[in-house]
């Protein structure tokens, strides 16, 4: 099947590698041509512009976009919206707001463009080992490109959500959900390293990686991590967020539904960016008003 895809950082090149390497035709475009042509060597077609990548497909033409959320994903449907021709798919396979899906699922289907939102899981390491792709749109049109999906993904790895915003609405509560997995990984190995005991935490992380309730893939990733280096020391305890945990916490106070969990691994991850918490000072200047507890001076 031939295919366009749009955006070739990390996470589209080794899409564009896998749909390759899988057998596809792949049109390849980049804001930097140089990408489009790294992967020339590899067997893509690499398109200069997006009307040369829309030229360069067939009709019904399926053309996926995979650049960063927000202006840039806005920017690149609203151009390929007035280029596709009714009956094309376009697909955004990036992290946007199921809302915005929604609305861009109306915007295509007035010019008579079928659109599918795919939450893609799987970073860095889906060329080797698949994408999880969690589709919403219209039936007809996620059997057109259902080869491509079939591809990308592992085994069972792919399916369709619902209409148009689904895909990315599962998307977002997955990423809120691994907020908490991640926050809760987090915690408990930094109370093992608080011990009194001499614990080896790769060997730990390796240990319930077999048989243990707690074994997951981001338990094998933090075996690799402390593999590389023990104590984490070259990484500095900044996390940032990507917008899909703060929406899954919008999402819950708009349905009334509770989520401690997320909420409070979102509120880590702000106060992981700040250098000295100026609330803590607070409470250590109230703590030392009201009862002369001591303070620790800058």
């Amino acid at each position: 099947m031939k295919i366009g895809l749009v955006g070739l950082g990390k996470m589209g090149a080794n899409m564009t590698q896998r749909l390759l390497n899988g057998g596809h035709q792949v049109v390849v475009q980049d804001i930097s041509y140089e990408r489009a042509q790294e992967l020339a060597a590899k067997g893509a077609q690499p398109a200069k512009t997006l009307d040369d990548l829309v030229a360069a497909l067939s009709s019904p033409r399926v053309v996926w976009v995979m650049v960063p959320s927000g202006a840039p994903t806005e920017t690149t449907i609203e151009k390929l919206n007035a280029l596709l021709q009714p009956g094309d798919i376009l697909i955004d396979g990036g992290n946007s707001n199921y809302k915005d899906s929604i609305r861009r699922g109306n915007e295509c289907a007035d010019q008579g463009i079928h659109f599918l939102d795919a939450g893609t899981s799987g970073g860095i390491w889906g060329l080797e080992i698949g994408y999880c792709l969690m589709v919403g749109g219209n039936p007809d049109a996620f059997q057109v490109a259902e080869p491509i999906f079939k591809t990308l993904a592992p085994p069972d790895g792919y399916a369709l959500m619902g209409p148009c915003g689904s895909g990315h609405f599962v998307k977002m509560v997955h990423n809120g959900i691994e907020y908490g997995m991640l926050q809760a990984y987090g915690e408990g190995f930094e109370i093992l390293k608080a011990s009194q005991f001499p614990l080896d935490l790769h060997r730990i992380a390796a240990l319930w990686g077999q048989g243990s309730v707690i074994r997951s893939w981001l338990l094998e990733l933090a075996e690799r991590a402390f593999s590389h280096d023990p104590d984490l020391s070259d990484i500095k305890g900044f996390v940032e967020d990507s917008g899909e945990g703060r929406w899954t916490v919008e999402q819950a106070i708009d349905t009334n539904v509770p989520a401690p969990i997320i909420t409070l691994s979102l509120m880590e991850r702000f106060r992981s960016r700040q250098p000295d918490s100026f609330s803590a000072k607070v409470i250590a200047a109230l703590r030392n008003e009201f009862g002369g507890h001591a303070v620790k001076k800058e």
